[in-house]
């Protein structure tokens, strides 16, 4: 039988679609991510010439810092060196940035990504700049590519660990100061040093989740 429906009488909206769902819930996430799928298709497309030239004039390096101070830190976080990475980095977008933002918002997960980003950038250049006037490092050094979005990940890593009950805290927790901790106490590079102090910002932005439930709740209706 066909239910009849009268002019006034509106339709129950349909549920939405997951992806479409999750995507909304998440909107800085997947705009950064759209933005690096077009920088990384420039990159794919472009002569040798023209890519060297975009990686290093939208690098964080000491020549652009000097030069280009507040734009070379803000296009910095938009291009990745090796478009075939972008896989990789989409999947680590989905699993650290995307569960981070739906928990503490999106102005206080992009207030932890952008000060991680802007600090570790300039933490680790100024290593640079140091060791080149220590001449432990050559002065081209100073024109290094540095772009990427590692250090916003590092810190919502950082931060997503308050995200857990115990012990999966705890070991989580081990598991991403290992990750960035053994190269920089392995001979790190610069970028070592910029992951570190972006990771420990994230961990030091604790205070953005309180009033945040955890994932999983005890029994007794306490969190972990």
């Amino acid at each position: 039988m066909t239910t009849l429906h009268s002019p006034g009488t509106r339709r129950a909206p349909e549920p939405a679609r997951p992806v479409r769902a999750w995507v909304l819930s998440s909107p800085g996430t997947h705009i950064w991510l759209l933005i690096i799928a077009i920088t990384s298709i420039v990159i794919e497309l472009s002569t040798e010439g023209l890519e060297h030239y975009l990686l290093h004039r939208n690098s964080s390096n000491i020549h652009e810092l000097t030069k280009h101070p507040l734009q070379s830190l803000f296009t910095s976080a938009f291009w990745i060196e090796n478009p075939s990475s972008f896989l990789l980095y989409f999947v680590l977008f989905e699993i650290v940035h995307a569960p981070l933002e739906r928990w503490v918002g999106t102005l206080r997960w992009l207030f932890t990504v952008a000060v991680a980003h802007v600090s570790a950038t300039l933490v680790s250049q100024e290593f640079v700049l140091w060791s080149i006037q220590n001449h432990q490092a050559h002065k081209r050094m100073a024109h290094v590519v540095d772009i990427g979005v590692s250090y916003g990940l590092a810190a919502s890593a950082g931060l997503l660990v308050y995200r857990l009950p115990r012990p999966w805290r705890w070991l989580y927790l081990a598991g991403v100061v290992s990750f960035f901790g053994i190269p920089l106490l392995t001979g790190g590079t610069f970028t070592d040093i910029g992951h570190a102090v972006a990771l420990t910002i994230g961990l030091a932005c604790w205070p953005l989740t309180r009033g945040k439930p955890l994932a999983v709740k005890r029994r007794s209706g306490h969190s972990g």
